[in-house]
């Protein structure tokens, strides 16, 4: 037989993580007692300093951890050796008055013998380590480590040390006396730029890398994990399998967005053709510049009449002034040298990584269709692209298609989604949602759970229209017509004044829809549907698939788009079509919708919008 193995013991109470010595500050702080019955435990943490100070007070005497398992919250406290000598003055002078009796020489007074300790300089950091809302209060003598290293916000540290009551009763119930450093990641103070107090969010998007160690953002970032990790609860628990579309495809997965294109050819000059043709020395025309100003103006009216961001419209309206100098520049030269004849260059897609254009995705609804055709019920979640100026130009999305489902059971679906999202929100992050409750909007736990209780109402398009054409004494700055796109301000009436719950708004005009959505028997509408929350927030979209190939081709041609791109998914429709729904979920404003932030860019954790992709 081997060596009997001995087993090493735990102290009672702490967790430790997995993959390294440091004990989660969640396991601490996050008890109901507040960590009290962990009094004694010797410990590692790490974390970043939130705030700090200096003060001054006497020496803590060393404590040492409880030596047995039925040291309580309330059992008695460490004894130091000094304390202890203090204690038994009394019984020493007795002595020393018996030993005077006999003549011998003592000092007077015994007490001096035991000199009071000096008050020493200590740091009180209050450290997080991103686990939960709350702080550690960590006490650190000056003798271990300079304070002037400890105190900024920021610094790293990761210490030694054991778990006690705070001297003074306050803020916090338990803090740690440090009795080791073992490590500390400085900052330089006026660089830092959360060294100043209370940020604006506009500041601190410039500051990515840094942002997720304020409170807020970090409070933002569990919610966001947590609703991942329903996503993926809901979507398992009822059947379906989780897929990653492809981020390049040849397709528009919609058919009328804006993209991104993917080469590798740009600025490689000896790959490209070089024509000439009459032009201005960037290789662009008049005419193509006079368009673009058409274009650019047009999309400023867009941003003044939407509720879009005032960065948006600002960087609009430079870029239209830009480009209208740059055409009145070219006027100018063409006047002057009317025969001007430069170079352009034209991209040879033949030479480029996958020889024909390639673009970012903007939606993958129509690669998880393969699989829906295949596999039943598919889901996935995932960046996607748009190259629009008055949105983000990256998303994260959840997308999920249906096999042998129509447009009432995505309805279903998405209405099941979104008050599961809402539920598990407040069931697994009630302090975060305490504490967005309290520095964001009071009444975001209430609206939460509202939402979870209500009703969503359902309503055509047309019902939609004709309700908002009712509406006594009120005047839209865009005029409502059939056929046209419901604005932000259509939307929040609907919401917010007429209903006053959600609402899905379904059978829309096929002319705002994606070309894939299936067309109703009326010919002009198509299955369709939109998920509109308060605040005039479109959450959800989604459709029933068109599964007769004559319709999808019809479709595909009155949008003039290239079939031979779309010739993968009509195969779909030759062989083995099926009636099929689904749903795309803008998930990064439902992590706004749960916290009630106000801007999107504060919930992704690296936005990307137009002129705007710093790190």
């Amino acid at each position: 037989m081997g060596a009997k193995q001995t087993k090493v013991a735990q102290p009672v109470g702490v967790t430790r993580a997995k993959y390294s010595n440091r004990v989660v500050l969640k396991t601490i702080l996050g008890r109901s007692d507040g960590g009290l019955g962990l009094v004694g435990e010797r410990v590692v943490i790490g974390g970043w300093v939130r705030s700090s100070k200096e003060e001054t007070r006497e020496p803590l005497p060393p404590s040492t951890p409880r030596a047995a398992e039925g040291v309580g919250k309330t059992g008695p406290r460490d004894v130091s050796s000094v304390e202890l000598l203090q204690s038994r003055i009394p019984f020493f002078r007795s002595i020393l008055k018996v030993v005077r009796r006999g003549n011998c020489h003592v000092p007077e007074k015994f007490e001096q013998v035991v000199p009071r300790p000096l008050p020493t300089s200590i740091a009180l950091l209050h450290v997080g380590d991103g686990s939960c809302v709350a702080s550690l209060q960590v006490v650190v003598a000056s003798a271990m480590a300079p304070t002037i290293q400890l105190l900024p916000t920021g610094t790293c540290i990761l210490v030694e040390g054991i778990l006690g009551q705070p001297l003074v009763p306050g803020k916090h119930v338990i803090e740690l006396k440090v009795e080791k450093i073992l490590h500390i990641g400085t900052v330089e103070h006026e660089k830092y730029p959360l060294s100043k107090k209370k940020l604006p969010f506009e500041m601190l998007r410039d500051y990515s890398q840094f942002r997720p160690r304020t409170t807020t953002v970090a409070s933002v970032t569990r919610i966001s994990n947590s609703l991942t990790f329903a996503t993926h609860t809901f979507f398992q628990n009822h059947g379906f399998l989780h897929m990653q579309v492809p981020i390049i495809t040849t397709t528009d997965g919609e058919g009328f967005t804006e993209k991104f294109l993917v080469t590798t050819l740009l600025g490689k000059a000896d790959k490209m053709e070089k024509p000439n043709t009459a032009k201005d020395s960037d290789g662009v025309g008049l005419e193509v510049i006079k368009s673009a100003a058409k274009e650019k103006a047009k999309l400023v009216e867009e941003l003044k009449r939407s509720e879009s961001n005032k960065e948006a419209l600002v960087a609009a309206l430079q870029d239209l002034r830009k480009t209208n100098e740059l055409a009145s520049q070219l006027e100018v030269k063409e006047k002057s040298k009317p025969e001007t004849s430069l170079k352009t260059y034209k991209i040879n897609f033949s030479e480029d990584f996958f020889s024909f254009q390639t673009y970012l995705t903007v939606s993958g609804r129509l690669h998880l269709e393969s699989y829906a055709c295949a596999l039943g019920s598919v889901y996935s979640i995932g960046p996607r692209f748009r190259a629009d100026r008055a949105d983000m130009a990256e998303m994260s999305m959840i997308e999920i298609e249906m096999a042998f489902s129509k447009l009432e059971d995505a309805m279903s679906c998405a209405d099941d989604f979104f008050k599961f999202l809402c539920k598990w929100v407040l069931d697994n992050c009630s302090e975060d949602m305490k504490f967005v409750s309290k520095r964001i909007d009071k009444t975001c736990i209430d609206r939460l759970q509202s939402m979870i209780s209500s009703k969503v109402e359902k309503i055509s398009y047309t019902e939609a229209v004709d309700v908002l054409g009712k509406v006594a004494n009120k005047k839209f700055e865009i005029k409502l017509e059939w056929g046209a796109a419901l604005t932000a301000e259509h939307l929040s009436c609907l919401v917010e004044e007429i209903y006053k719950t959600p609402i899905m708004i379904y059978n829309y005009p096929k002319e705002v829809k994606p070309f894939y959505a299936r067309l109703n028997d009326d010919g002009k509408t198509v299955a369709a549907f939109d998920m509109v929350l308060p605040k005039a927030r479109i959450l959800l979209s989604g459709s029933q698939s068109e599964e007769r190939l004559d319709l999808l081709c019809s479709r595909i041609q009155e949008l003039g788009l290239p079939r031979e791109q779309y010739e993968w998914y009509l195969d779909l429709r030759r062989h083995g079509t099926v009636e099929h729904s689904g749903f795309s979920l803008r998930f990064d404003h439902m992590v706004l919708f749960a916290t009630c932030l106000t801007d999107v860019r504060d919930v992704i954790p690296f936005p990307r919008s137009y002129a705007k992709a710093n790190n």
